[in-house]
């Protein structure tokens, strides 16, 4: 049993566990532009498990390749590539506090000395008031992120005066640079430098695009594959549910807790820092399943459409950031939609948008009829 699901059982006298994850994602660069020798995979595992202490989590496994780290945590997942840190942690963990240790950590082992872009999203919680601050509310989270990182912008994707809505911080490049009244924030002066685009040398963004799919009220009879007592092995579950054909080709590295639960990720052979993950919590009280994945895709529908026939949801939110160097227009497979179409669902909401560098598509999802 992992410490969150323990701490949620202890202040509830109920079982409950929150499979919302926080997603934390910075990309490191120096202001010099010289980051030839720079690589985050430099950090010693030692050091990354004192982070994961942090954040109240333990590392399980991990797979490499040339390109990408991945771990499977006792809470979901971390990936490390030479410039990008990437972190989804379910339950009631604590990403945010781990930001200065980890950022102390990139200077002295990695060599970067700045911030180039740090995104920071998540779900809203089924249960809030169980999380441990800094993350009970976005507003919360977002204060924190203010005053490590100046000049940040924090939103929120969908309806505000519904259940459902996204939360997203975003530090992104072109910003006017601003230095905030020391003092007055309790932080020495330049301890976190952030540097628009415009001045880190050569560093530069990489196109890419990642697709997520946060999946609720899930299909019981496919969720049994997820509880030890029908699929003993993380290995039986992955297939006899369908996973490993979501995107034929990935190395996967998979694990199924006891009495329930199941994470994984993928590593793609063919697309250099391709990567899969996806982490289910299969309780019918609080079902719940992610999806993510940065492979890029001949059709994303078709994708969307075997991950949602994979584990049935009433419900699902997609979330899909694509550079704007790559120009793709999601929805393109069903005429002039801004999202996918599927007979069986209505879009209740979407939102799309243009941040520093990338195009950002919302949808909420509800089966019909619901």
């Amino acid at each position: 049993m992992s410490q969150s699901l323990a701490n949620m059982i202890a202040e509830n006298n109920t079982h409950f566990f929150e499979g919302v994850e926080k997603l934390l994602e910075v990309w490191f660069t120096r202001k010099d532009g010289m980051t030839s020798n720079c690589d985050l995979r430099k950090v010693p595992r030692s050091q990354l498990e004192s982070v994961m202490q942090m954040v109240k989590c333990e590392i399980i496994s991990v797979t490499s390749n040339d390109e990408l780290d991945a771990y499977v945590l006792s809470e979901s997942s971390m990936f490390i590539s030479a410039r990008r840190f990437i972190l989804k942690t379910c339950g009631t963990t604590t990403p945010l506090c781990c930001l200065p240790l980890l950022i102390s950590l990139v200077q002295e082992y990695a060599g970067y000395d700045t911030v180039q872009d740090l995104y920071y999203t998540r779900k809203n919680f089924k249960r809030p008031e169980l999380q441990i601050s800094p993350h009970r509310t976005f507003e919360e989270e977002a204060s924190i992120l203010d005053q490590l990182f100046p000049g940040g912008r924090a939103y929120c994707m969908g309806s505000m005066n519904r259940a459902d809505c996204w939360y997203l911080y975003t530090v992104s490049p072109g910003r006017p640079r601003y230095q905030p009244n020391a003092a007055r924030h309790n932080l020495p002066h330049n301890k976190y430098d952030y540097v628009p685009h415009n001045k880190v040398g050569k560093a530069r963004r990489e196109p890419d695009q990642t697709l997520e799919v946060l999946m609720m009220d899930l299909d019981q009879e496919k969720m049994k594959c997820f509880y030890k007592s029908v699929c003993p092995t993380a290995a039986e579950a992955t297939v006899k549910s369908g996973i490993d054909r979501l995107i034929p080709g990935m190395v996967i590295d998979d694990y199924q807790f006891d009495p329930c639960g199941y994470s994984m990720n993928g590593l793609m052979r063919s697309v250099p820092g391709g990567y899969m993950t996806i982490h289910i919590t299969p309780e019918p009280e609080f079902s719940y399943v992610s999806f993510e994945t940065n492979v890029p895709q001949k059709s994303y529908k078709d994708l969307i459409s075997r991950v949602i026939a994979t584990f049935g949801p009433k419900q699902f939110v997609l979330t899909f950031f694509s550079s704007v160097e790559k120009g793709l227009n999601f929805g393109i497979e069903d005429g002039n939609c801004s999202v996918p179409q599927y007979s069986d669902f209505d879009v209740e909401d979407i939102q799309i948008c243009r941040l520093q560098g990338y195009d950002l598509t919302y949808a909420l999802y509800n089966r019909f009829p619901s």
